[in-house]
């Protein structure tokens, strides 16, 4: 489902502004995969102003020597798999994750990594990060549009210091289950839930260097502005030197 633009930020809660995230020393250097999405601009300049050099791109050099990769996605689950395959997302994506390079996916992005996704009873293979599938949301009024509270994983890096506030949401489906559990020697994933009506599901996932929003920070206001600050400041910062 399409985004639409929500209200003024004073929707957003009291979260201050970001100041620039991570280390001293040069902005991260952030790619935003270009494979057709329709919030990508929102979501560049959103990762500006939280202190980002952001790039728009599906190079596959670029994707691979960031920084960090964005994996937006908005509409439906097959045709954003499609894209995401068309431009060899999923190579660049499994490849930055075996070598622990951070990634972040933004609504349809998030549903993207789970196994399979399953809209008016078309089942599409996912990339299969995580197990699970997407589904429909249980409740009486759909799409899920507006803003939303989330109950935030203990010790979550995404949401410190915007625990209590809101999120911009928009969607008709969601991973409404979390089955991996077992991760071995690895630190267990955190996942942050949200509620629509009666039904449950996953508003967030930090599992190393995959971390994703089932919400739009880039919609969110100062509270979306201080997640995104917060991934930003997780990130390493690669050899400048390499690229040169």
């Amino acid at each position: 489902m399409s985004t639409t633009e929500p209200g003024s930020s004073a929707a957003a809660g009291p979260a201050d502004a970001p100041a620039t995230a991570g280390a001293p020393g040069p902005a991260p250097r952030v790619v935003v995969l270009d494979h057709g999405s329709g919030n990508v601009r929102s979501v560049v300049r959103a990762l500006e102003a939280a202190g980002a050099e952001v790039e728009l791109t599906a190079d596959r050099g670029r994707a691979l020597a960031a920084d960090g990769l964005v994996v937006p996605g908005v509409g439906a689950y097959s045709a954003t798999l499609a894209q995401i395959l068309a431009v060899g997302g999923d190579r660049i994506i499994e490849r930055r994750l075996a070598g622990g390079l951070p990634v972040l996916g933004i609504c349809v992005g998030l549903q993207a990594m789970f196994e399979a996704g399953t809209e008016h009873g078309e089942r599409t293979r996912g990339l299969g990060q995580w197990p699970g599938e997407v589904t429909h949301l249980q409740a009486e009024v759909v799409p899920h549009m507006g803003w939303n509270t989330v109950e935030p994983a203990a010790g979550s890096a995404l949401f410190a210091g915007i625990e209590q506030e809101r999120f911009y949401f928009v969607h008709s489906y969601a991973a409404r289950s979390w089955e991996l559990e077992d991760t071995g020697p690895l630190k267990a994933p955190q996942v942050t839930w949200a509620q629509h009506e009666q039904d449950r599901f996953v508003a967030a996932v930090e599992n190393g260097a995959l971390s994703a929003t089932q919400f739009h920070p880039e919609k969110s206001g100062a509270a979306g502005a201080r997640l995104l600050a917060n991934w930003l400041g997780t990130l390493p910062r690669r050899d400048r030197e390499q690229d040169a």
